[in-house]
């Protein structure tokens, strides 16, 4: 059976080391969780990169929604080169226009700017006014590496009936599931083809308290053997 990936949620060099020790396969850096996470400083990234060996995914993101103007784009590219020359592995974006459609336009434009690494759709898809639409837009996107999907805006509980009906159209090897997960979720995906799986707030007491590498690895345990 294919091996699951495990990506842990980083907000400092602490975090990353405790995932890294506990299993983890990958980390997503981001800043500000209180607005759903954001764009973290370069000087964190290469902090990381100096202690920890795992890949980083950096969210590139300014603000709590899923909408990005042209000039945090302009920002956003910015950023973008920096954080790559402070060590990222990849980025984590992905933006809605005002009637809830993807943003090709934006979203195209940041593949543009961090070519050739890879990157992931976060959560906007989600939140689309068409959810399938925007799968469709994105599947086929270049360097896509990664849709980080719960299947709903309220979590994975709720959003099983997408994630399978993704899954049945042929978008299981993209999937990371992530937001609101639990370990009872692993095995009904994993049946249906998902193979990486993304926590935070699942992996520390809360978003004021580090990582714990304990937790990391009872999700390395329970993925390894499903």
């Amino acid at each position: 059976m294919t091996a699951s990936l495990l990506e842990v949620i980083a907000l400092d060099v602490r975090d990353a080391v405790a995932a890294e020790e506990g299993g983890a396969d990958r980390l997503e850096i981001v800043s500000d969780m209180a607005s759903g996470g954001l764009t973290p400083s370069a000087d964190v990234v290469a902090a990381i990169s100096s202690a920890c060996s795992l890949p980083q995914m950096v969210m590139l993101r300014c603000n709590a929604g899923f909408t990005a103007t042209p000039e945090e784009l302009d920002r956003l590219r910015e950023d973008a080169q920096e954080l790559t020359k402070a060590g990222a592995g990849g980025f984590v974006f992905g933006f809605l226009a005002e009637d809830g459609a993807v943003d090709m336009e934006a979203t195209e434009a940041l593949i543009h700017a961090v070519a050739p690494l890879p990157w992931t759709f976060h959560r906007a898809v989600d939140h689309a006014a068409d959810v399938r639409a925007a799968w469709r837009a994105v599947r086929l996107l270049p360097n896509l590496a990664t849709v980080l999907t719960s299947g709903s805006p309220n979590g994975v509980g709720d959003g099983l009936p997408v994630l399978r009906e993704r899954t049945d159209a042929g978008d299981g090897e993209i999937i990371m599931a992530g937001g609101g997960l639990k370990k009872e979720h692993v095995p009904v995906l994993r049946e249906r083809g998902v193979r990486a799986f993304h926590v935070g707030s699942a992996v520390r007491d809360s978003w004021n308290d580090p990582v714990d590498r304990a937790r990391v690895r009872a999700w390395r345990h329970l993925l390894d053997r499903t």
